[in-house]
């Protein structure tokens, strides 16, 4: 992630309007007029462009004829094949974790679990790293690390958030999340591979999508 004091204008309005379309006031579909968001920002349309240029590398927005940006509609596949990813690559990741992943991780790790016992689990900010964040970093794998907490990261997170939504969930993916790092702090690391493509495969079952032949 960008050192705030280095963030472009491009970066801040990529932000501003990531957060618009994770809370549905952009939905799927939406159209997104340079001219107009270039006027609401203050700008001229080259840090707008910048911004959609980069949400559509990660497949949140596309342009159609005649330069018209819009929402994208990702299909039941399309999700389906992120979560697909997202079980075999962010399970590895919590298979290095648990041989990587340093004792003061651990209990850093913990402490926010703890403090989350108490509170509602509501979704935190985009750039606020989260517990799956933390575990892919913990993996020490750079090309795990790049392909899951980059650009494409954002998109991840809208989907977890999405199945994350479903009543009760939240209570249930927290502890999910207990018994992973219990895993990781034991060095169990096929138990806690196991237990991270446990958890995100009921999430993918949560948003209803149809399974992909495999």
């Amino acid at each position: 992630m960008k050192n705030l004091k280095n963030r472009s204008l491009g970066d801040k309005i990529f932000d501003n309007l990531l957060d618009r379309i994770q809370s549905g006031e952009f939905a799927p579909g939406y159209a997104l007029n340079e001219s107009l968001l270039a006027k609401e920002f203050g700008t001229s349309r080259g840090p707008i462009r910048e911004a959609l240029r980069r949400l559509q590398g990660i497949q949140l927005v596309s342009r159609e004829s005649f330069l018209k940006t819009r929402v994208t509609k990702i299909s039941a596949q399309g999700i389906d094949e992120l979560f697909q990813m997202r079980e075999a690559l962010e399970g590895y990741a919590c298979r290095l974790a648990a041989k990587n992943m340093t004792t003061e991780e651990i209990n850093s790790l913990k402490k926010e679990l703890k403090l989350a016992d108490s509170e509602p689990l509501n979704s935190l900010k985009v750039n606020v790293p989260d517990f799956h964040y933390k575990i892919v970093i913990s993996s020490r794998n750079s090309r795990i690390i790049e392909a899951l907490c980059g650009d494409l990261y954002h998109l991840l997170r809208i989907y977890r958030r999405w199945a994350g939504e479903t009543v009760g969930r939240h209570p249930q993916a927290h502890k999910e999340h207990w018994e992973i790092l219990r895993a990781i702090e034991l060095r169990d690391q096929y138990l806690s591979e196991s237990l991270m493509r446990s958890h995100i495969a009921r999430a993918r079952e949560l948003l209803n999508v149809t399974p992909t032949n495999s």
